[in-house]
């Protein structure tokens, strides 16, 4: 039992820290996760979404901590209750995802692994199985250092992440996990490799044969059967290949210029995925930056999931020399963290991307 208590102890810590290490990295993107759960067709607590942000980093500055501390042995009993409650938590969270089928991707490592609702489920079964373990075995749980130290290494800890979140929000994440990281092309991006898994569906057909029902399975075509056609049930037995970037596209008044505009030698992109809900003060750093690309021959446009009223509307009142395009919230929210941010495209491959703080980094050339 000691030595059991001892590996899940270190594995539960470790994995602790990688998981809150990962989405701390990256706060914004676990909120906009959290946004997900608090919807209406999941969990109905739409009341806290203005507050997706705050409990975001709380949970992963306390997801770290309590890494730190059952690792090191700091207040046994808070942990392990905190270990324990945590757990239950995301259990039932990743349980009601997965049966239900309503959010595919629990946000568990961010964007560095993406697990299926029903992986996420069983990661954390695992983790429940190793807690009760701790919880049982407690007396086993010997702390490192002493009093002192402990105190010290946790609240260095706490420092520090506050430390990494500050950095992160007022620029950007610091390692990019996502498909329009620095160095992807985009249009590579959406690609489907020759001779990649396509899906497969399993049709349920359903006929009424002298009278009684009669249900004809195919992988697609419509059966040869008599009878009168009732109805039929569509079901992916296998997934196929889905590429790194999808539902991108940059549309203006009903056209599609994607296309066009990747094949541009030197673009600046202004992403604010919502006008509404955007940064006022980044609007100041963002035209002197177009102005200049102008100057030095970029092609400059802005893309939002706003409408084109809005859109014109705000680049107006801005005097913005430039034209905003339509894309998916969403993948908007994807590309870049900062609402606006700034991209440098060539030939579509993401050369430069900035956080509106950092718009005076941006090397034009």
């Amino acid at each position: 039992m000691k030595v059991l208590v001892g590996i899940s102890r270190i594995f539960v810590g470790i994995l602790f820290l990688i998981s809150g290490l990962i989405k701390l990295n990256d706060p914004v993107g676990f909120s906009f996760k959290l946004k997900d759960y608090f919807a209406p067709d999941v969990l109905d607590m739409e009341f806290l979404v203005p507050y997706a942000l705050v409990i975001a980093i709380f949970v992963v500055i306390y997801e770290v901590l309590l890494g730190v501390m059952i690792i090191i042995g700091y207040a046994k009993k808070f942990t392990l209750w905190s270990l324990l409650l945590m757990i239950v938590f995301f259990t039932f969270l990743t349980f009601y995802s997965a049966y239900f089928n309503k959010v595919t991707d629990c946000g568990c490592f961010g964007d560095a692994l993406k697990l299926t609702p029903w992986e996420s489920f069983t990661k954390d079964v695992i983790l429940l199985v190793l807690i009760l373990i701790l919880f049982f075995g407690k007396k086993y749980i010997q702390p490192f250092f002493t009093s002192g130290t402990r105190s010290l290494i946790v609240f260095a800890s706490f420092v520090g992440c506050l430390g990494i979140t500050y950095y992160v929000l007022q620029h950007l994440p610091i390692i990019d996990f996502r498909a329009y990281k620095i160095g992807s092309n985009i249009s590579e991006g959406m690609t489907v490799p020759e001779g990649a898994p396509i899906p497969i569906f399993e049709y349920n057909w359903k006929f009424k044969v002298n009278g009684e029902e009669k249900i004809i399975t195919t992988n697609g075509d419509y059966p040869t059967q008599d009878g009168e056609f009732i109805s039929v049930e569509t079901k992916e037995i296998q997934a196929g290949y889905e590429p790194p970037v999808h539902d991108f596209s940059i549309e203006r008044d009903g056209e599609d210029y994607t296309t066009a505009l990747l094949n541009e030698d030197k673009l600046i992109v202004i992403i604010v995925y919502n006008l509404a809900m955007s940064e006022k003060e980044g609007f100041a750093a963002v035209k002197e930056v177009t102005n200049e690309a102008l100057k030095k021959g970029y092609k400059v446009i802005g893309m939002s999931a706003s409408s084109q009223e809005v859109m014109d509307g705000v680049a107006r009142e801005n005097q913005f020399n430039f034209n905003f395009y339509f894309c998916d919230e969403t993948t908007l929210k994807t590309i870049v963290r900062s609402n606006p941010g700034i991209l440098e495209l060539r030939k579509g491959t993401i050369t430069q991307k900035v956080h509106y703080n950092d718009a005076k980094d941006l090397k034009l050339n």
